[in-house]
């Protein structure tokens, strides 16, 4: 087995297999390495089997981390059209869904394919089921230590992802390696995670939908929500859950920023005698409306009749609906989270290169880094971006 290599990719997800062909380039002598039986399983799983794996409208703002200039570089150099243009060179169909969000018209298998036939093309090589149990620094470069002996290279890439899905091997073995070389970690959390309120609380809904605008003081975002039995989920909760913390509001508009004020009191002139709940069905889901009958009561008589309701009645409901502040009790945590907030402190490496200002040789690329995507494939491409400017870079160098 050969055990000396000029780098050595730590995870075989979508960063880490995507960073090996262009690492290989020049006859560079690349290896991937992951613990896992199978590569890029999150890939597998991800978009309901299809692959969210890209978005059309990706830009330096659909990121969230410390330093919100950092990511610019690396998606200018390697876009989402870059990518597209690939997967169809391929021959890999795919369709856009809401938002500009880009699936597979297959299964999400062909793009894991296509990154292993890449990876092999380039003459790199991958080896699963393989665990790293220490790195050390050496003269020439890094010395892993692993099951099946010990590997050295010149440079490594930490490519090993976050904590989110534990139940597909996340690991924070990054995070270990970061912070025994001296870089900061900014503290993990889930993100794109469902929350989570008193046990009950919405279990009379669960399943029930809508679209809502959601927001806190840091973001707002227009989409879809989902009561569950458990809480609040579906992509607007998703989305906020990057920007909530614990013990904060979210606030909810029902009404998705429609004037139902207006709607409300025209109704009254033509259907005053109808029940102001029933009306409200025409508008919102009837289960909800029936909850927010028994939830609402001490504050507003929703099976009055439309007729008997002033325009400050009118104002006041309509005003609550469109700022329901609530307090989640948590989230549902690293279990069903699609990626991790924080990750490796972006102070300490170079946004061009993605390698260690401090330690020569060691990169840092995907969901490890302190960059996290919103919802919608643009986490994808900020492996792909990511990948590709670590992967030049040890290529030229």
């Amino acid at each position: 087995m050969h055990t000396d290599w000029d780098t050595i990719i730590i995870g075989a997800g979508a960063a880490g297999l995507f960073c090996a062909p262009f690492a290989a380039a020049h006859g560079k002598r690349v290896m991937v390495i992951d613990h896992a039986a199978k590569p890029g399983e999150k890939i597998r799983i991800s978009g309901g089997g299809r692959c969210n794996f890209t978005n059309m409208h990706t830009e330096p703002a659909n990121f969230t981390g410390q330093n919100p200039h950092f990511h610019k570089s690396a998606l200018a150099r390697y876009t989402q059209w870059d990518f597209i243009e690939m997967i169809e060179r391929a021959g890999i169909a795919w369709h856009e869904k809401t938002l500009g969000q880009l699936f597979c018209d297959g299964k999400s298998t062909q793009i894991i394919d296509l990154l292993v036939q890449n990876l092999k093309d380039a003459g790199a090589e991958l080896r699963l089921s393989t665990t790293v149990q220490a790195v050390d620094r050496t003269d020439t470069g890094f010395a892993l230590h692993t099951a099946a002996g010990v590997l050295t290279c010149k440079n490594i890439v930490l490519a090993t992802g976050g904590k989110s899905i534990p139940k597909m091997g996340a690991t924070g073995l990054a995070y270990d390696i970061a912070r025994q070389f001296g870089h900061e970690v900014i503290d993990p959390r889930p993100a794109l995670v469902p929350l989570t309120f008193p046990e009950g609380r919405f279990a009379a809904l669960s399943g029930v939908s809508l679209p809502v605008r959601v927001w806190t003081d840091r973001a707002r975002f227009d989409e879809a929500m989902l009561f569950t039995h458990r809480g609040l989920s579906g992509p607007a909760i998703l989305q906020i859950s990057s920007f909530w913390r614990e013990g904060e509001v979210i606030h909810v508009d029902l009404t998705a920023g429609h004037d139902l004020f207006t709607t409300l009191r025209d109704q009254r002139q033509a259907e005053g005698r109808r029940q102001l709940s029933t009306e409200l069905a025409r508008h919102l889901p009837a289960r909800l409306v029936e909850f927010l009958t028994t939830e609402w009561a001490d504050r507003f008589d929703l099976s009055g009749r439309l007729a008997d309701q002033s325009d400050t009645a009118l104002r006041a409901l309509t005003d609550h609906l469109s700022d329901w502040t609530l307090t989640p009790a948590g989230s549902e945590g690293y279990r069903t989270a699609e990626v991790t907030l924080g990750g490796i402190a972006t102070d300490g490496i170079d946004s061009k290169s993605m390698m260690s200002k401090t330690v020569p040789g060691l990169y840092f690329i995907g969901e490890c880094v302190d960059v996290t995507g919103w919802l919608g494939g643009f986490n994808f491409q900020w492996a792909w971006s990511s990948a590709h400017a670590a992967g030049q870079h040890i290529a030229e160098s």
